[in-house]
């Protein structure tokens, strides 16, 4: 009897012990989150080891953006106007707000996918870790993962992308979108019979599996489709599309009707099943 008293009053203890580690561990990660908010003004340091100064945050952007351009490039873009596009320019500001940046990877994946080993190392949507083969089995039968030859061919290119907000209802701009070099567009962002306010032409449409248009005619002919894989079940949804295999949903219907019919008999639900 004396042993189990000891036992039951030893893990109450370690059971004490726990909650006020656990409470103290978060009172001091909450006191950091504070403090760093409060800090956030600290020195950073570029790709070369050269300290960025006060006014950037602690992972290097710039902290007030300001839209007038800095001195030097002021002076580079001094003619730099709104619809001018001048080579360099996009690269040149991404760096002065934000001095790490760097191009880790191509702009799609192509057949050199395998050099890059910093999106080799990360699994979906960081990195395409685990889906070597299904990217090398879609990519062996893909056409085209690039821009056009004359998007290619241009040394500036005007981009806009259009999100599905319906902001731009009634206001218009359809001709000025599609006076961009590219136009980007979401997931199922409906064009037909709103081309007079979001435009009609479409140089990429970027989804994921959920997001996608379900009919094939209703992507645009002269446009890019464009996966952006969040899981792995992405990147094979993809590759039976490439492969126009059809995915067979047999088994997971069978499941579901056995599984209502046992809902039935415990009169959790009404007979529903008969018409499935």
């Amino acid at each position: 009897m004396g042993l189990l008293v000891f036992v039951r009053n030893l893990l109450l203890a370690l059971c004490l012990f726990l909650v006020l580690g656990f409470l103290y561990y978060s009172a001091w990660k909450l006191h950091l989150f504070q403090w760093e908010d409060s800090n956030s003004v600290v020195l950073s340091f570029d790709s070369a080891g050269q300290t960025l100064g006060s006014e950037y945050d602690r992972l290097g952007f710039l902290l007030k953006l300001d839209s007038k351009l800095p001195a030097e490039l002021a002076t580079k873009y001094a003619n730099f106007s709104e619809g001018t596009c001048k080579p360099g320019y996009a690269s040149a500001l991404m760096t002065a707000i934000f001095p790490r940046f760097s191009k880790p990877a191509p702009m799609f994946l192509d057949d050199s996918f395998r050099k890059w080993a910093r999106i080799r190392e990360f699994v979906p949507p960081f990195g395409i870790k685990g889906q070597d083969n299904l990217i090398k089995a879609i990519l062996s039968v893909t056409k085209e993962y690039r821009l056009t030859p004359a998007l290619d061919s241009l040394s500036c290119r005007r981009c806009i992308i259009v999100g599905n907000g319906g902001v731009l209802a009634n206001k218009s701009l359809g001709p000025r979108i599609d006076d961009y070099d590219i136009v980007v567009r979401l997931n199922s962002a409906p064009v037909k019979g709103f081309e007079k306010d979001v435009g009609s032409k479409t140089t990429l449409r970027i989804t994921y599996p959920e997001g996608a248009m379900q009919r094939p005619e209703q992507y645009e002919r002269d446009s890019l489709f464009v996966l952006a894989g969040f899981k792995w079940q992405d990147f094979k949804w993809l590759k039976y599309i490439v492969y126009k295999e059809r995915v067979s949903w047999t088994h997971n219907i069978q499941r579901e009707k056995e599984f209502l019919r046992k809902l039935v008999k415990a009169h959790v639900i009404t007979d529903l099943t008969s018409g499935i």
